[in-house]
């Protein structure tokens, strides 16, 4: 995602919330909706989503999505 698409979808967001249980790290917003268009723009399932965007599998950026 460009920076300058990025500028204009940030300001949407809401703040993240207070971290309510111990684990993973939050995973960045912009890094999130990368996932989340790539799933949606290949249709493949979460769990195949590639690990070069950082995840260990696709379930942080379903849990955003959802949320």
């Amino acid at each position: 995602m460009s920076d300058e698409l990025w500028s204009l979808i940030e300001p949407l967001l809401p703040e993240p919330g207070p971290k309510l249980v111990a684990g993973q790290p939050r995973v960045p917003d912009r890094q999130a909706l990368c996932g989340i268009l790539f799933v949606l723009h290949t249709g493949i399932q979460w769990e195949y989503l590639p690990q070069e965007f950082g995840f260990r599998s696709g379930m942080p950026c379903w849990r955003r999505l959802a949320a």
